[in-house]
């Protein structure tokens, strides 16, 4: 989305306009989601909703242009997702049995078709590889290049300074390159070695 359109769509969502607040939702939330898919995994589609329940409900009081709502609404979620990983590390709940888990006791497959379009467009693979980070490399890794966010912005949501957000992102990127799955599947890439 062009930044003169999110722009206006920020504008007509800070005034009240539900189609606006659409417009920016459907521009950030898959942004939103892959973040949060790297920094609270399965629940990150329940604490995406309540990010944006919050942007909905302090939007109004919101000041800045396009760039200052990016910091701030990774910020709500990344201070959502903290909020999540606290309550699960204290409950430590077993994880239920999945749909795949609960067919797979049955002797039957069960298809999921979310799953393989993510999988086939390598999405699912990437958030993994870059949830193998430790997390302050991971979530720069998702800042800067997933969610598109520059240096300072990057810094403003994890409460860093921008160089140890270079860093962090730095050495992030350099440790995906040495991940031994990610050097294999550099090979099976088509545009290699042409």
């Amino acid at each position: 989305m062009l930044d003169d359109r999110l722009e206006a769509a920020l504008t007509g969502a800070a005034a009240g306009d539900p189609a606006a607040f659409a417009e920016l939702w459907r521009a950030l939330h898959p942004l939103v989601l892959r973040y949060l898919r790297v920094v609270c995994g399965d629940a990150a589609e329940d604490v995406a909703s309540e990010t944006w329940l919050q942007v909905s409900r302090d939007l109004a009081r919101f000041t800045g242009g396009t760039t200052a709502f990016r910091v701030w609404l990774f910020r709500i979620a990344r201070n959502r997702g903290i909020d999540e990983n606290r309550r699960a590390w204290r409950r430590r709940e077993k994880p239920h049995e999945t749909v795949h888990e609960l067919g797979e006791a049955a002797g039957e497959t069960v298809p999921d078709a979310a799953l393989d379009a993510g999988d086939r467009a390598g999405t699912e693979w990437a958030l993994r590889m870059i949830g193998t980070l430790p997390t302050e490399q991971a979530e720069a890794v998702m800042l800067r290049v997933v969610a598109g966010l520059d240096v300072a912005g990057t810094a403003r949501v994890l409460r860093k300074r921008p160089g140890a957000v270079r860093i962090a992102t730095m050495r992030g990127l350099r440790r995906l390159a040495e991940h031994p799955e990610v050097q294999a599947h550099r090979g099976t890439e088509p545009w290699e070695g042409s």
